[in-house]
């Protein structure tokens, strides 16, 4: 277990939403605050790491584009954990993500928790 302090996000919102581009914002932040950060999408937070969907989404334009955002994310240490069933009701298995996200449930979000990990949600 890390002695760093934690940060769950969870990303409720997908790829037109700007809530999801403030959300990425807050979690590379969190990491380069020195937090340890998991993201955890659900709904169509999970859209965010569809292999190619944020290739050149960019909600907000003072950020950087979203897959910039995610890959700068994963560099610098960050975790994405994605809902099985908000996955699977989008015809979405393993292989249609990026690589390092993790489909499990909401348990390794309560784990983190239950740790001391602070919560966002978006």
């Amino acid at each position: 277990m890390s002695d760093k302090r934690k940060l769950v996000v969870v990303v409720t919102k997908g790829l037109d939403d700007e809530r999801s581009s403030v959300a990425l914002s807050v979690a590379n932040s969190g990491i380069n605050s020195g937090l340890d950060v998991t993201m955890f999408l659900v709904s169509s937070g999970v859209d965010l790491v569809r292999r190619g969907a944020t290739a050149v989404a960019q909600l907000n334009p003072l950020d950087p584009p979203l897959g910039e955002m995610i890959d700068n994310f994963m560099a610098s240490g960050g975790s994405i954990l994605a809902c099985p069933a908000c996955a699977k009701v989008r015809g979405y298995g393993q292989n249609d993500l990026i690589e390092g996200v993790r489909v499990t449930g909401s348990g390794a979000m309560h784990e983190l928790i239950s740790q001391g990990a602070a919560a966002l949600s978006f």
